[in-house]
């Protein structure tokens, strides 16, 4: 294989780094469902590494999508241009009433994105089950909630593969197809089946059996090489999820995933260790340039402050230390329940100044509490009952964060100097009461905390010192373990701090963490500046610039593996 050529910004652009990789293609067709439908980590991974791998291969980049919009419920992230692939759009025909749209995905470098009507490959699905048992050994026998419509929309984007590829003579092309995530993996074996000198990846961004592990509470870490995936997949209920991902992994040309901790768990679980590790960069043009980022930091402040004034009766001034923690709702494996106990031990920890943590992660909201839209409007600083969360829960009484808080004693109240408030709702920039969205208010925040039991790469920690807010992760999160293999683990030298983590030492990462918000609270504002400085050169280390050398290499395994199949 040819030697990979390390990328650096400063010293190389990206058409000298091509030339020197020697990695040209006629098609590169990248699948996921998070194409055009924002709903969580994988779509900051495609929409933000889009912009560097257009500027590689033009229009010859092509991302599919499902079609889960409608007339009233429009995708804000595609605009249908009827010009682009029009000839072969025109002459495609497909099967299952299958139909596309095509257009530009709304994000740097507007790349082509298609997106594809499905609905008609239920119909079809046993018929296609049954071949994927024959050839693959896919077990979908045990098929339940989003198995089927992951299936149906993979199928069908397998087939607009297979139009494309056709379309373009495809026998003496170099085409990679490119498919992230278990659901995706049906699209993966119908190409691999139906277009052998396709070249195939399969990337897992976290499995689904070790994720399952980890939110049914049982030990990972201590017990991974004891572990069988099939086994645990049975226990678990999780064969067809497990067996389509494991088949998708053992068949891609070249197999990959986030991070060294991942690709350990996937040698153990899917018995196939990745032949490329390929972490998650990102792109810093969301944090707002120097002439803008005080006034930024200021204007979020100021409405986290009022917020929380309008809600607990209580006159915040600007000293006030703002820490939060966000992501999806997995309480054990993103950390939310270390997070809430290291605040409540800060209490006693003697911080340097008034805290006020939030718990920005979205459950059951039922919209925002009328009261405190009110107070805020007329700008009333008044106590309403329960000043500790800022929306309306369907369902309280399950509501894991919203229980935890109040079994915690917390209760805001005058005399308090830690506070905890819940904002339960997706920071869209219309949950109304911030109204902005979530990195608008992250760039106001002192400190964030993302302690993860099960983080295969981390972006949300990533995120926060690309603002210069330095943030406490774990030894269990890929961007955590990079941050060790990288920096000197310290506040000052990386702008993060990584709390080793490992099944049996719980209680030790929360008085560590409790210990890190501290230092944060009382460090005086020369050390603070240096923090958010150095944090700030850790995420620009993290862009698509450094970080696209690993997709390279893994486009080279997989024509080289692509032709060795294909010369037999």
């Amino acid at each position: 294989m040819k030697k990979i050529v390390n990328l650096h910004p400063k010293n190389r652009n990206l058409a000298e780094f091509m030339k020197l990789s020697n990695v040209g293609l006629d098609l590169l067709i990248e699948t996921s469902w998070e194409v055009c439908n924002k709903v969580g980590g994988i779509y900051t991974v495609l929409s933000t590494k889009a912009n560097t791998l257009k500027s590689m291969y033009k229009d010859k980049l092509i991302f599919i999508g499902p079609d889960v919009w409608t007339v009233d419920n429009e995708s804000p992230f595609f605009t249908e241009v009827p010009s682009l692939l029009k000839v072969w759009k025109n002459k495609a025909e497909f099967p299952y009433g299958i139909s596309v749209r095509v257009g530009r995905w709304n994000i740097p470098g507007r790349p082509i994105a298609i997106l594809v009507k499905f609905d008609g490959v239920y119909a079809v699905k046993d018929e296609l089950y049954g071949e994927m048992w024959k050839r693959y050994g896919v077990d979908s026998l045990h098929a339940y909630g989003d198995y089927d419509e992951a299936c149906a929309f993979s199928h069908a984007a397998g087939i607009v593969i297979e139009s494309l590829y056709n379309f373009i003579g495809g026998d003496t092309k170099k085409v990679i197809a490119h498919f992230d995530e278990w659901t995706t993996g049906m699209g993966l074996l119908y190409t691999k089946w139906k277009m052998p000198s396709v070249a195939t990846i399969f990337t897992t961004h976290a499995t689904s059996i070790g994720r399952s592990i980890c939110f049914n509470n049982k030990p990972l870490y201590d017990y991974l090489k004891d572990y069988n995936g099939d086994q645990m997949a049975a226990e678990l209920n999780m064969q067809s999820k497990h067996s389509l991902e494991k088949a998708a992994a053992h068949n891609a040309d070249c197999f990959t995933t986030v991070s060294d901790v991942t690709a350990i768990e996937c040698e153990q679980l899917l018995e196939k260790r990745p032949d490329v590790v390929t972490p998650n960069g990102f792109e810093s043009d969301f944090v707002p340039v120097k002439s803008k980022f005080d006034k930024a930091r200021s204007y979020a402040r100021k409405k986290l402050l009022e917020a929380a004034s309008a809600l607990t009766g209580i006159y915040y001034s600007d000293e006030t230390f703002l820490v939060c923690t966000s992501g999806r709702c997995e309480y054990h494996n993103k950390g939310i329940d270390v997070f809430l106990d290291s605040i409540k031990r800060l209490e006693g920890y003697n911080p340097c100044r008034k805290v006020l943590a939030f718990v920005m992660v979205p459950s059951w909201c039922e919209g925002p509490r009328k009261e405190l839209r009110h107070n805020i409007k007329d700008g009333v600083v008044a106590r309403l009952n329960l000043p500790i969360v800022t929306h309306f829960i369907h369902n309280p009484q399950d509501d894991v964060v919203f229980n935890r808080i109040k079994s915690l004693g917390f209760y805001n109240g005058a005399d308090s100097h830690v506070m905890v408030i819940d904002v339960p709702c997706y920071l869209n920039g219309n949950d109304g009461i911030f109204n902005m969205g979530y990195y608008d208010l992250l760039i106001g925040f002192d400190a964030t905390v993302f302690p993860s039991y099960y983080e295969p790469w981390g972006y949300t920690p990533l995120e926060s010192v690309a603002f210069g807010v330095p943030t406490v992760t774990t030894s269990l999160s890929g961007f955590g373990q990079w941050i060790i293999r990288n920096f000197t683990n310290d506040f000052e030298e990386c702008g993060a701090n990584v709390i080793g983590r490992n099944d049996g030492n719980y209680s030790e990462v929360v008085d560590q963490t409790a210990e890190a918000l501290r230092f944060l609270t009382c460090a005086d504002e020369p050390t603070l500046k240096k923090i958010h400085s150095t944090a700030m050169v850790t995420a620009s280390k993290a862009e698509w610039a450094y970080f696209i050398k690993y997709y390279i290499e893994a486009f080279q395994v997989a024509l080289e593996n692509a032709g060795k199949r294909n010369d037999k």
